[in-house]
């Protein structure tokens, strides 16, 4: 509880001095914490019901935006996980399949937007493939790096009982590799935060990152502002819940077996 209460308390100095510097500097590009809070409730929480209730904005451009991420990352987090462990379990497959992988993760995935535009055109499906080909490098890699470390004991043991394939690769293979399964996951989730918004930037007109666009071009600082502290709240939301998911899949595990989670315990 103190630990808690320390972070926060940290958290809220920073603000106060980001309010005071911004006070003093009086800059129109860095506007003050109070008035951000401010655009922030006009955009989001300033229905025509009266205050804290959600305006039309949050249907029209922060739920499609989170329904993207999501979609985004749940897909690549099918193919990352099943290619992976295939892979990690198959020394002929890795050879073969390295270089393709060290190549294509090497690609920055804005790059490829206009490829996706192309192939796909404006509109859901291209925000999609952009978001998949981006956050599927963490979790594929690190599903065929669990998939390796799987004790020899346990293959053995298994090989022994015969343990049908997919039973063995269901209760043997991914518990093993679950620890490096998650922190591929968590990686990938702070990456698809950031794709979205990429891909959001270029021929759609909803979203977040489309509407951060447009307070860009209007010149509209607080309200620009505001989108990106959204960002980070939403950022830091998604990760406490998939860290609360982890801590309860792993807890049967020994504490040193989790050693990708370490620092997000301490945390």
């Amino acid at each position: 509880m103190n630990r808690f209460v320390q972070r926060w308390a940290v958290f809220v100095g920073l603000v106060v001095v980001w309010e005071l510097l911004t006070w003093f500097a009086d800059d129109t590009f860095f506007p003050r914490p109070s008035e951000i809070v401010v655009a922030a409730q006009g955009l989001w929480f300033s229905g025509p019901a009266g205050d804290l209730f959600l305006t039309d904005a949050v249907f029209e451009h922060m739920l499609p935006s989170i329904g993207r991420l999501l979609a985004g990352w749940g897909i690549a987090a099918v193919l990352g996980i099943a290619i992976g462990v295939a892979l990690g379990r198959s020394e002929t497959g890795t050879q073969y399949a390295g270089p393709l992988l060290t190549f294509m993760r090497s690609i920055p995935p804005p790059l490829l937007v206009p490829v996706f535009l192309l192939v796909f055109s404006v509109g859901t499906q291209m925000q999609l493939a952009t978001i998949v080909f981006g956050v599927l490098w963490p979790i594929l890699l690190n599903s065929v790096d669990g998939a390796r470390s799987v004790d020899t004991t346990k293959f053995e043991t298994s090989a022994v009982f015969r343990i049908p394939k997919p039973q063995w690769v269901l209760g043997v293979v991914l518990p093993s590799a679950a620890p490096k399964i998650f922190a591929g996951l968590r990686v990938s989730l702070s990456l698809s935060l950031v794709l979205m918004v990429v891909s959001e930037l270029v021929g759609t007109d909803n979203g977040i990152g489309s509407q951060l666009l447009v307070a860009q071009r209007e010149f509209d600082f607080p309200d620009m502002w505001a989108g990106i502290v959204l960002l980070g709240v939403l950022g830091y939301a998604l990760n406490t819940v998939l860290l609360a998911f982890e801590r309860k899949a792993l807890a049967w595990q020994p504490k040193q077996e989790r050693t990708p989670a370490t620092v997000e315990e301490k945390s």
